[in-house]
């Protein structure tokens, strides 16, 4: 195939994610210290592209994570089944007091000068308990999977969770999936973990098993450990840095085939210039620039490489893909949530060029 991916035809689900739910609380643009009340947002920066794929663009897809038996179980559970996501769940008993939970986000949007924030409470959460000989492999790809993805959200909860994605990458490898990986470094969940350090060792590790990465320029750094070039970069636009760091990725990780990227500036919390990159067949593929007015830019990043994933199963060149997925993490900032509320006609359309024009 052109893109190198040798994409199984068919299967009984198309995609797979590992990695952990979590429902993130959202007082709009209230500041979460003046906040009186949220909106439940269920979301987990892998399951993301699970339920964007299902809902937006139809395939067959399916989520490998904890599961917590209390209420806020119920209300994800819920979430994840009227996505059309096929959940494969290790179950925790909740002891009514201090747990095993299910992951808490916190956030608030912020306005104009004032950017969002996040933070967190994954305490005594599920899915950093998940281990090695949690998941019958055998039995998840039991009807073929053409997909598997997890995320470095994932590989930063505890000693024990990056093994469970080498343990699901090389299962999914042996049943012929093409095996993706975000990067999405996050210094706050590393910080507990051993820093800096532990995450560039972890993750190098887990990207031994990877086709396909995504993940910007400061991922790779952090993540990979992998120095930035002597490029001097105008705009958090302009690829040059992205494209310079292409070269070491290849070496370190030759197996890679495509790297893929969102470019984003910010001018205010609801004013954002947005592209797309893509490193394919050694040659950069980028998306077109848009400017975005942005309701909850949460999920954003998930949206591309769904809709890029999205692309390179169904066989679209690879321009097609990066501007499908340039198109539906567009249009996902212009909704509340983390997850699609978008159709496929629309991110189509606006792949193609299309506008806010009214639909009559």
């Amino acid at each position: 195939m052109p893109n190198g991916l040798n994409i199984l035809p068919s299967a009984d689900l198309d995609f797979v994610s590992l990695g952990a739910l979590i429902h993130r609380l959202d007082p709009g643009i209230i500041p979460f210290r003046k906040a009186h009340e949220c909106l439940i947002h269920v979301s987990g920066g892998e399951y993301n592209c699970a339920a964007n794929l299902a809902d937006c663009f139809g395939l067959k897809t399916g989520i490998v994570t904890a599961m917590v038996k209390y209420p806020i179980g119920d209300l994800i559970h819920e979430r994840v089944r009227a996505m059309g996501v096929r959940p494969f769940y290790k179950y925790f008993e909740h002891n009514g007091v201090t747990g095993p939970n299910m992951a808490t986000v916190y956030s608030d949007r912020g306005m104009g000068v004032r950017g969002p924030v996040v933070f967190y409470n994954r305490s005594n959460e599920a899915a950093a308990q998940l281990k090695p000989g949690d998941f019958n492999w055998k039995e998840i790809f039991a009807g073929g999977v053409r997909w598997f993805h997890s995320g470095g959200i994932f590989a930063a909860l505890s000693p024990t969770t990056p093994e469970v994605i080498i343990e699901g990458m090389q299962a999914a490898k042996a049943h012929g999936a093409i095996v993706s990986f975000d990067l999405n470094f996050r210094a706050k969940l590393w910080k507990v973990f051993g820093g800096e350090g532990k995450a560039v060792e972890v993750l190098n590790r887990i990207v031994a098993n990877v086709d396909v990465l995504v993940g910007n320029e400061e991922d790779l750094q952090k993540g990979l450990g992998i120095p930035g070039p002597d490029v001097h970069s105008e705009s958090k636009l302009d690829t040059r840095v992205f494209e310079a760091m292409m070269d070491s990725v290849s070496k370190k990780h030759p197996q890679v085939k495509i790297v893929a990227t969102t470019l984003r500036e910010v001018h205010s919390t609801a004013h954002h210039v947005w592209s797309a990159v893509a490193f394919i067949d050694g040659k950069a593929v980028k998306a077109p620039t848009c400017d975005l007015t942005i309701h909850d830019r949460v999920g954003g990043g998930d949206g591309f490489a769904s809709g890029f994933f999205y692309g390179l199963l169904t066989g679209k060149t690879a321009q097609e893909a990066v501007n499908l997925g340039w198109a539906h993490g567009a249009l996902l900032t212009t909704t509340p949530g983390d997850t699609t509320m978008v159709t496929l006609e629309q991110v189509a359309a606006f792949a193609k060029g299309g506008s806010a024009r009214i639909d009559r």
